[in-house]
Parts: C-alpha cells; sequence; structure tokens
C-alpha cells in the first residue's frame, strides 16, 4: 500500500472494524490496537500515520460513527407529526442506539483521563450541535450556546444512565431522558422570560456563534421551542 495512494478514511475505517473485538477486553489502547493493525493486515507505519495517538484516534472514530448513524436516522425518519421534545428525545435514543455500551464504556473511561479531557468534551457538545442542527436550529447569537450547553447536560447524563440500565430494551433510559428533556424545556422558558430584560440582552447582543456555523447542513429554518 502506497501513502500517495492512500484512502485514509477507507483504512481509517478497516481498523475501527477490526479494533472493536478487543475493545471490551483491553480498551481503548495500544494493546488493543497493535492487534487491530495485525488482524486488518495493515502496515504497521502506515497505522500510525492514519492514526497517530493510535487507539485514541479509533476511539473518536467510533464516537464520530455514531455521530453519523444518529445523523442518518433523523433524516431518514418522519418528524413532521412529533413535538419538538419528541424529535429531540428521538435522537438521543437514535445516537445510543447507534453503539454498544461496553465500547462506549471504555470510551468513557478513556475520555475520563485528564490529558484526554478536553477531547471528550469536544465530541460531546459536536454530537449536541448535530442534533440542533438536524432539527433545524439556525441561531447564530448566544442561543447557539445555550441550546448545545442544556442538550449536552442532558446527553451526558442520559449516556452514564444508559450505560448503567439493564431493563428490558432500555426502558428505564428512554424515560429518563423525557424527564431530561423537560428540563431543557423549562430552562428554555425561564430563558425567554429573563431575557425580557433590556439589560441583559444589550450584554449578550454581542455573542455570536462560532465563525462558519450558518454553513452546516439543516440551518435553514428556526427551531419552533
Amino acid at each position: 500500500m502506497k501513502n500517495d495512494h492512500l484512502d485514509v478514511d477507507r483504512a481509517k475505517a478497516e481498523l475501527l472494524e477490526a479494533i472493536l473485538p478487543h475493545v471490551p477486553f483491553d480498551g481503548w489502547a495500544k494493546p488493543a490496537f497493535d492487534m487491530a493493525v495485525s488482524d486488518s493486515g495493515m502496515d504497521a507505519g502506515v497505522a500510525k500515520l492514519i492514526c497517530p495517538r493510535g487507539a485514541m484516534d479509533l476511539a473518536v472514530e467510533y464516537h464520530r460513527q455514531g455521530d453519523r448513524a444518529m445523523v442518518k436516522a433523523l433524516e431518514e425518519a418522519d418528524l413532521g407529526e412529533m413535538k419538538f421534545r419528541e424529535k429531540v428525545a428521538f435522537a438521543l435514543r437514535a445516537r445510543l442506539e447507534a453503539v454498544d455500551p461496553e465500547l462506549v464504556r471504555r470510551g468513557a473511561a478513556l475520555f475520563a483521563l485528564p490529558q484526554n479531557a478536553a477531547t471528550g468534551t469536544k465530541l460531546v457538545w459536536n454530537t449536541c450541535d448535530l442534533i440542533w442542527t438536524a432539527l433545524g436550529d439556525s441561531s447564530t447569537d448566544y442561543n447557539w450556546y445555550t441550546k448545545r450547553m442544556t442538550l449536552t447536560s442532558v446527553y451526558s447524563a442520559s449516556v452514564l444512565f444508559w450505560m448503567g440500565d439493564e431493563s428490558e430494551d432500555h426502558a428505564e433510559t428512554w424515560a429518563f431522558i423525557d424527564h431530561r428533556i423537560g428540563d431543557v424545556m423549562q430552562f428554555e422558558k425561564v430563558k425567554g422570560s429573563v431575557m425580557k430584560l433590556p439589560f441583559l440582552k444589550t450584554m449578550l447582543s454581542g455573542i455570536r456563534a462560532p465563525k462558519g456555523c450558518d454553513d452546516l447542513p439543516g440551518r435553514t429554518e428556526r427551531t419552533n421551542e
């Protein structure tokens, strides 16, 4: 395999598929990565080129794979008759059903390490951004941050609950999500009332979403809250 003809995405996908059987036993760590390289028949140098951080890069890719599956589920679902809170619940459920609890547990342990915490936080934030964007959010002011901040809290709590949920078909997790989404909706109502204060609007008027967010897919209509 020549580097100048290397299909990085395909090669990373092959490594990810190869590492998954080893993660429950060895975690997202070097032994699992080395076995994935061996099982895939990939040159070790090429594997290092594709994944400079080894298993860490594959853990990140596994999270992003779950994000892509969630977005696909949202695109294919008929959300027209759903209330907004039901759409959010559907998105969170689709995200959790796209991954394996044990692999996520191992990932949580990896991203809990101080040196990896920033990466884990960014991944969760990006997941919540994808949900809001897929559901039509077009905010570019301070709302862009508050919406993602509140959903990040709900998503993180839901993942923790789900990892320990032994109920049939994770029924308790879906009930937990419904309850926590109620908290989000209540926050949005309170925020709406508080934002009627003139001085607060003035203070927040200069806050803008990151440059380029207007170009993200799905920003065609404003979310109805």
